[in-house]
């Protein structure tokens, strides 16, 4: 992370999170690698270069009280908002920290690459792009995925967003628009996708432990292809879980009151 150059647009790293999962309650401060995730994701989002400042967008639900003390002790920023209206805590977090670019992150994915981030930021501002990411089509382990876009589109999304999976996930209202909002995509040369490094259930939670512990040196510096050099040595053990069951169910939510 460095000091914002005036040549580029202030970028801010916005990682939501809560204490609420209904898979998984509490996984962001279960410990990795002997630190409380979100804080272990934190250290591997602050080596990202192309991040001016990072925030973590929680709720002002008393169930997240313990998540907003352990991150404002950590010396991290923190902006509380909706429980369950997620978009307005991201505008929310990208106005107070006077966003041009913001790159939406979930606290679910500790071992998220800062290599990747930058990729998806410069494909963006190179590209001349309002949004961009790795995920569409996905091509990377679930728990790498980067979301970057810019102020002016997530103001749009904000604004207009009516659909509860466009304000529970942040981003759709922007993604299924491209005749609007200009999209880019980072590709990879092999398709990982079907790896899952992300964490919704306790099995998650054990295989990123492994992955986190496997490398060598400290953990915090490995990059993805050190956790896919230990993902192999373990065997390529792999849970079954859906990619994005969360928002499948936003999607069955929304129609469901579509048609009743």
């Amino acid at each position: 992370m460095t000091d914002t150059p005036s040549a580029r647009p202030r970028t801010v790293a916005i990682i939501q999170a809560r204490m609420t999962s209904s898979r998984l309650p509490g996984k962001v401060l279960e410990p990795i690698a002997g630190k409380p995730a979100i804080l272990f994701m934190h250290e591997r989002v602050r080596r990202a270069r192309l991040v001016d400042a990072i925030c973590l967008a929680t709720s002002v639900d008393p169930s997240d009280d313990a998540l907003a003390a352990a991150a404002a002790e950590a010396g991290i920023a923190v902006h509380r908002g909706s429980l369950d209206d997620v978009l307005d805590r991201f505008i929310g977090a990208a106005r107070a920290h006077a966003a041009e670019i913001v790159v939406r992150l979930t606290g679910d994915c500790p071992l998220i690459d800062p290599a990747l981030i930058d990729a998806v930021i410069g494909t963006l501002v190179g590209e001349g792009c309002d949004y961009a990411s790795n995920i569409d089509p996905p091509v990377f382990p679930d728990g790498l995925d980067v979301e970057v876009m810019t102020a002016a589109a997530l103001e749009s999304a904000a604004a207009e967003a009516g659909l509860g999976s466009e304000r529970e996930h942040v981003t759709p209202f922007i993604r299924n628009r491209p005749e609007r909002f200009r999209a880019g995509h980072v590709g990879a040369a092999v398709d990982l996708s079907a790896l899952r490094w992300t964490v919704d259930y306790p099995d998650d939670l054990a295989l990123v432990r492994a992955l986190a512990e496997g490398v060598e040196g400290d953990p915090i510096l490995a990059d993805r292809f050190d956790f896919l050099r230990v993902y192999e040595r373990l065997g390529g053990a792999q849970g079954s879980h859906a990619r994005n069951e969360g928002l499948a169910a936003s999607l069955a939510r929304d129609a469901a009151g579509q048609s009743g």
